[in-house]
């Protein structure tokens, strides 16, 4: 059998156990490897030191497993996860994190801006949200407002049972959907409840469809 590269392992562990999870890989001072979820993308490079303050940092200086919540202080968004430092004849080599979304306590509405002011939309009438001009336009049945979230962000508020992300432009509300039809590429165009479409795009259609089961 020929040799396996660390790559390819990595890739198939990380299908193996969830699309939710992204993992990275770092020797002592560095990142080797990195896979991002669909979820959740701290946006780590090959040869991106390992900070201080990481799960990866903390498990390589405890030598022990470190399974915390991260705020979004280090990466720009906050995030679960464990990291177990890695060694080779007693000798620390480095350290594989997983890595999770965190989801948000307490919150069930998003507040978007309008011509007259902020209003609160309750979670279950989001339609969808839209990334446009810098900003994230939030659609209900009546509303159409901004916000100052990203779309990234949105997605460790949002709760992952009615929230997906189905382009790199669009989350929606599967709760909403009215019905999913085939487009060109392997892609989908969605036919929301408020009248409006939302495309799936390629690299989300895989994805899209485990999580709606067809």
């Amino acid at each position: 059998m020929k040799d396996i590269t660390l790559g390819s392992l990595l890739d198939v562990i990380g299908e193996v156990f969830s699309d939710e999870i992204s993992i990275a890989v770092s020797n002592k001072n560095e990142y080797m490897y990195y896979r991002p979820s669909k979820r959740i993308d701290l946006k780590i490079k090959e040869g991106d030191p390992v900070k201080e303050g990481t799960m990866a940092y903390k498990a390589m200086q405890m030598e022990q497993k470190v399974s915390e919540f991260i705020n979004r202080d280090i990466f720009g968004v906050p995030y679960h996860g464990m990291a177990m430092p890695i060694f080779h004849d007693g000798q620390l080599e480095g350290c594989v994190t997983a890595i999770y979304p965190a989801l948000a306590d307490g919150k069930s509405v998003v507040t978007v801006k309008t011509n007259d002011g902020w209003i609160p939309i309750p979670f279950a009438k989001v339609v969808y949200m839209e990334a446009k001009d810098k900003k994230t336009t939030v659609y209900s049945g009546q509303i159409t407002g901004t916000h100052k979230n990203t779309l990234q962000e949105f997605e460790y508020l949002l709760p992952k049972d009615s929230f997906i992300r189905c382009h790199r432009s669009f989350i929606v509300n599967v709760n909403h959907i009215e019905a999913i039809y085939p487009d060109t590429h392997s892609t989908f165009v969605l036919s929301m409840d408020n009248g409006e479409r939302v495309p799936v795009s390629q690299s989300y259609s895989s994805y899209f469809r485990k999580l709606l089961g067809f």
